[in-house]
C-alpha cells in the first residue's frame, strides 16, 4: 500500500505543491525534446528517401561538432569555422552517394542498413584519427550564441533558464519548420517521396536518385551539424554525443518513421516524458530512469502501436 502511495499519490501531491519546480522540469523537458525531435528529423529524411534507417546520425552530430571545433582550433574565425563545417558535411553527402549509395541502387534494404553501420565506424575512426579521442569545448560564444542564465520568479518560486536553450529552443522549432516545409512543399520533396516508395519507379519518370540522395543527406548533416552546436553547447562535444542522438530511435518509433509531424510530438513525448520520470518517480527506483525511460515507452509503442503515431498502417495481402 505504502509503494502505491509512493508511486500514484505523492510524485503528484509534490508537483502541486512546488509547481516552480514543476515549471522547471516542464520547461527543461521542452528543450530536451525539441533537440530530440531535431535529430529524429535527421534520421527521418534520410528514411523517407531510402526506406533504411541510417545509423550513422548519430555519428554524424558528433563529427559534425567536432569539425567545427577543430577548424576554429587551427585560427580559424568561428563564422569561417560553421561555413567550412558545412562544406565537410556536402562533402560527405557526395561521398556517401558516390562510393556507397550508388553501387547498391535496388539493393534489398539490409544490405543499406548494414552500409550505415560501416559509415559510422569509419568516421568514428577517421574522427578519432584527426581530431583525437578527448572531450572538446563548444565555441558557444565565438559563435554569438547567448551565455548566462535568467530567473523569474514564477508559482511561488523561481524559474531559471538558461539563455543558450532558449537559442536551441528557437533555432530547432525554426529549422524543424524549414525542413519540414521545404520536404512537403517544394518539387524536390515530391521526388524524395517518390523515391521512398520505389527506386525503379523513381528512375523510370527521371527522377534523380543520385541528387535526391545527396540534397537529403546533406540535409541530414546540416541537421547533425546544428544538434552538435546544440548539445555541445549545454555539455561538451566527445563521441558520448552519438549516444544521446540514438535516443532519436524510441522517438521515431513513437512518431513514425516517415513523419515529421511525427518526429516532433514523438521528441516532446519523450523529452517531457523522461524529466518528469527522473525528477518525480526516479528516487523511488534509485535514479536512472532518464537513461531507459524512452526505450520503454518505445516497446510498449512496438506491441501496441508499432507503425507510431503519424505512421501508415501497412497492409499486405497474402
Amino acid at each position: 500500500m505504502n509503494l502505491l502511495h509512493q508511486i500514484f499519490i505523492e510524485p503528484f501531491a509534490f508537483m502541486g505543491e512546488a509547481p516552480d519546480l514543476l515549471l522547471q522540469v516542464l520547461w527543461e523537458g521542452f528543450v530536451s525534446g525539441i533537440l530530440y525531435a531535431l535529430i529524429a528529423l535527421g534520421f527521418v529524411l534520410i528514411f523517407k528517401a531510402s526506406g533504411v534507417f541510417n545509423f550513422a546520425q548519430g555519428i554524424m552530430v558528433v563529427f559534425a561538432a567536432l569539425t567545427l571545433v577543430g577548424f576554429h582550433a587551427m585560427g580559424v574565425p568561428a563564422i569561417l569555422a560553421l561555413a567550412l563545417a558545412i562544406g565537410v558535411m556536402f562533402l560527405l553527402a557526395v561521398t556517401v552517394e558516390r562510393v556507397v549509395l550508388r553501387p547498391l541502387v535496388n539493393q534489398p534494404d539490409i544490405i543499406l542498413f548494414m552500409a550505415t553501420f560501416g559509415i559510422t565506424y569509419f568516421l568514428i575512426g577517421f574522427g578519432e584519427l584527426i581530431f583525437g579521442g578527448e572531450p572538446k569545448q563548444m565555441i558557444t560564444s565565438e559563435l554569438m550564441l547567448p551565455e548566462g542564465r535568467t530567473s523569474f520568479d514564477m508559482a511561488g518560486g523561481f524559474v531559471t533558464i538558461q539563455h543558450i536553450d532558449i537559442a536551441a529552443a528557437v533555432i530547432a522549432v525554426i529549422m524543424i519548420a524549414t525542413l519540414g516545409v521545404f520536404f512537403s512543399k517544394t518539387r524536390i520533396g515530391r521526388g524524395l517521396r517518390a523515391v521512398a516508395d520505389s527506386h525503379k519507379a523513381a528512375l523510370s519518370v527521371g527522377i534523380s536518385l543520385n541528387q535526391i540522395w545527396v540534397i537529403v543527406w546533406f540535409a541530414a548533416g546540416i541537421v547533425a551539424l546544428v544538434t552538435g552546436i546544440m548539445w555541445g553547447a549545454r555539455s561538451d562535444v566527445s563521441f558520448a554525443l552519438q549516444i544521446i542522438a540514438l535516443k532519436a530511435l524510441p522517438v521515431l518509433i513513437l512518431g513514425g518513421f516517415t513523419s515529421i509531424p511525427g518526429a516532433i510530438v514523438g521528441g516532446l513525448i519523450i523529452g517531457f516524458g523522461e524529466k518528469l520520470a527522473e525528477f518525480y518517480w526516479g528516487p523511488i527506483v534509485g535514479g536512472g530512469i532518464e537513461s531507459w525511460f524512452a526505450y520503454v515507452i518505445a516497446l510498449l509503442f512496438l506491441v501496441f502501436r508499432p507503425q507510431g503515431l503519424f505512421g501508415e498502417k501497412i497492409i499486405e495481402r497474402i
